[in-house]
C-alpha cells in the first residue's frame, strides 16, 4: 500500500493506494500516529484503495475517536466494494463519509 500526506497548516490530506489489510495495517496506523498532532482536519482520499479488511476497520475506528478529540476526519472518493464494507459493519454511522 502507498501512503501520500499533504499536510496545509492544520489540515492533513492522506491518500491510501491499494490494500488496507492485515499486513499494510500496521504501517498506516504508525504514519497517522506521527502526523496527527496540530491536525484539525483530516481527510482520507479512498479513491484508489481497493481493499479494506477488519484490521484495516480497527486503524480507521482509532483514527476517528482521536480526530474526535482535535477537529474532524473526513473519508472522501470511496468505491462500492469499499462502502459496502462499511454498510455491513456498521461503520457507515460512526464515520463521515463523502462523495
Amino acid at each position: 500500500m502507498n501512503i501520500m500526506q499533504n499536510r496545509n497548516d492544520t489540515e492533513l490530506a492522506v491518500t491510501l493506494e491499494g490494500r488496507l489489510d492485515t499486513t499494510t495495517a500496521p504501517q498506516l496506523e504508525q504514519s497517522l500516529k506521527s502526523a496527527l498532532p496540530g491536525v484539525k482536519t483530516l481527510i482520507l482520499d479512498f479513491s484508489a484503495l481497493d481493499y479494506l479488511s477488519s484490521a484495516g476497520l480497527r486503524v480507521l475506528l482509532a483514527t476517528q475517536k482521536a480526530m474526535r478529540r482535535q477537529g474532524k476526519m473526513v473519508i472522501r472518493h470511496v468505491n462500492e466494494t469499499i462502502m459496502e464494507v462499511f454498510e455491513v459493519t456498521g461503520f457507515i454511522d460512526i464515520l463521515t463519509i463523502e462523495e
